[in-house]
């Protein structure tokens, strides 16, 4: 069977189906920025306060995607390509199956990014940029990837021996710098909620707001 003879096979039960179920709509929140910027943290973090209010989420973290679905792939130019478009492919498979989709991959390259962000045109979707200085998260690094990375021995590492484009125009920039990690966290899931996008769906009529002040750690 040749590419231009599949078809993609609608099923009975929608997107919007599950979200009413569900109770809240579904969308992707994607993190980017430096290896120990804080992305995962944040991510799990967010996961926490999101499953208390009863929210149906995923975290997808750069280093358990490469244990396993992108454990083929390297840090190289095509690679780091490659694992963001199977990434993405994944993450509207869970969108669609009604999950609010949390996502943490350095994804140094603004094309790259821009490529996630135009497969989720018209969607929930929106890009944080978890901001910290190399000299902070060479600091932070307990695991010595950076020294590492300096020292030659890990090659293609962003912010030493590969490039990372800063983000134009993302939805949010989260400063770990001068942010705790539980402040890093309330302001995110705050800005969530300010989408109302996480609000209760009534499967039959209209919506009820989930409470801001039921985002405290």
């Amino acid at each position: 069977m040749t590419e231009n003879q599949l078809v993609w096979h609608d099923g009975h039960i929608k997107r919007i189906d599950r979200n009413r179920v569900n109770k809240h709509e579904s969308g992707l929140l994607w993190f980017t920025g430096l290896p120990g910027a804080g992305k995962s943290s944040i991510a799990h973090g967010m996961e926490v306060e999101l499953f208390k209010l009863g929210i149906r989420t995923y975290v997808l973290d750069g280093d358990n995607i490469r244990h396993g679905l992108n454990a083929d792939l390297g840090f190289g130019r095509e690679d780091r390509e490659e694992n963001i478009r199977r990434i993405v492919e994944v993450s509207k498979l869970l969108v669609d199956a009604g999950i609010f989709v949390l996502t943490a991959f350095v994804s140094p390259y603004a094309v790259d990014r821009d490529y996630v962000r135009n497969r989720f045109a018209n969607d929930n979707f929106w890009e944080i940029y978890v901001k910290c200085s190399v000299a902070e998260c060479t600091r932070r690094d307990i695991k010595g990837h950076y020294q590492k990375a300096q020292e030659g021995i890990i090659k293609n590492f962003t912010g030493v021996s590969s490039p990372y484009e800063v983000p134009e125009k993302p939805d949010m920039v989260i400063d770990t710098e001068s942010l705790a990690l539980n402040d890093s966290v309330r302001t995110v899931v705050n800005f969530i909620m300010n989408k109302d996008i996480l609000s209760r769906l009534d499967p039959e009529s209209g919506s009820e707001s989930i409470l801001l002040e039921s985002t405290n750690p």
